[in-house]
């Protein structure tokens, strides 16, 4: 099995060959994963960030853009919705979707955005964070980079895998990832590197209350969360100051 490099460098450079070899089968594969779970949770969590206001709103890590578009068929007139990623691959495929007229896409990686301070109301982000997670002070900088851009009063809204508190619960999340995400993602996608390491990266990730602690860490107040499907997700929302 090919080991991943522990530094956000190599961690970027490895993650674009992976999100360079899915775009096509990107979204199927997640649908089939989940059951088509992701697709509610998405709108769930789209829903709760259109509440924000403002008119400007930006999709972080949008991958092939479906939180984008969903905030698209959200947003009030006049809403500038900006979707970003460091995928020139997976961009090309959101750019795909009949919503994408009404989309801005941005190329950048979430450690260096090309947004003012202070110039954002809301930033939304899906099933992400893990791959900011190289480690915990890898993930804080992204996340305080998201801080800098929002305005004051500007919100975060993150949805994100996460470990059930049930210890029963968590251990047959944790083997239906080894079994299943692996195998099925390998096979339906043809990117074995890419689906052996989101297998990793499941598990490892942080349970919400600890998410809380982080997203303190990288500046936000107001934290709070709401766990999906007994806690194998959960939507987080932090408030700029």
């Amino acid at each position: 099995m090919k080991r991943l490099a522990r530094t956000p460098h190599a961690t970027t450079d490895f993650l674009k060959n992976v999100f360079s070899e899915v775009p096509a089968t990107y979204e199927r594969v997640n649908h089939v994963l989940t059951l088509g779970l992701d697709r509610v949770w998405r709108r769930r969590a789209a829903r709760i960030a259109a509440v924000a206001g403002g008119d400007q709103w930006v999709d972080m890590c949008t991958g092939t853009g479906e939180m984008a578009v969903y905030l698209s068929r959200l947003a009030p007139g006049g809403t500038r919705i900006q979707a970003v990623d460091f995928s020139p691959a997976m961009m090309a495929e959101a750019r795909k979707k009949r919503e994408a007229a009404h989309i801005e896409f941005v190329s950048a990686d979430i450690h260096a955005l090309p947004f003012s301070s202070g110039s954002v109301d809301l930033i939304t982000m899906s099933f992400a964070a893990r791959n900011i997670n190289v480690n915990r002070e890898s993930l804080v900088h992204g996340l305080t980079e998201l801080h800098r851009v929002l305005k004051p009063g500007g919100r975060f809204v993150n949805l994100e895998t996460s470990q059930p508190p049930s210890g029963l619960v968590r251990n047959c999340f944790h083997l239906y990832v080894k079994l299943f995400v692996k195998q099925v993602g390998s096979r339906l996608s043809g990117s074995k590197t890419g689906y052996s390491y989101l297998s990793r990266t499941i598990p490892r990730f942080y349970p919400a209350e600890v998410l809380v602690d982080i997203l303190h860490q990288a500046g936000f107040g107001e934290v709070t969360f709401r766990r999906l499907m007994l806690g194998v997700a959960a939507i987080h929302q932090a408030r700029k100051a």
